[in-house]
């Protein structure tokens, strides 16, 4: 099996919408940093799992788009607890729209909202 991860980081806002969120309830920021890791069986004919070029660009867009942002405000979190387990299996699904996934079979989105907690989300692709 091969696996390919990139990974990125950026400084975003939410506020936890659950009964009782404490100060979470609060907006606060996080210094995110989220890992997008390939797996797969094969290579495609340049020897690539996935082009890092274009995993690069999807994160540039995915960074720009969530860099500085209120997530409770975004259309992807409306009516919905921003939690980072969630922000995880969001970002991968725009991450799938952006990037050409032909030989891998699995994508993890691993997402950090500080040095000690992550959540991630697992797909079949």
């Amino acid at each position: 099996m091969y696996r390919l991860s990139v990974s990125r980081d950026f400084v975003a806002q939410h506020f936890l919408t659950v009964p009782d969120p404490g100060p979470e309830g609060e907006v606060h920021s996080h210094h995110f940093e989220v890992a997008v890791r390939f797996a797969g069986p094969d290579l495609n004919e340049y020897g690539y799992l996935v082009d890092i070029d274009a995993v690069d660009a999807a994160l540039d867009d995915l960074e720009a788009r969530y860099r500085d942002a209120l997530l409770n405000d975004l259309p992807e979190f409306e009516g919905a607890n921003p939690s980072v387990e969630r922000f995880a299996r969001v970002f991968g699904d725009r991450f799938v729209e952006h990037v050409p996934t032909d030989h891998p079979t699995r994508l993890t989105v691993r997402m950090w909202e500080d040095e000690d907690a992550w959540a991630s989300h697992e797909r079949a692709l």
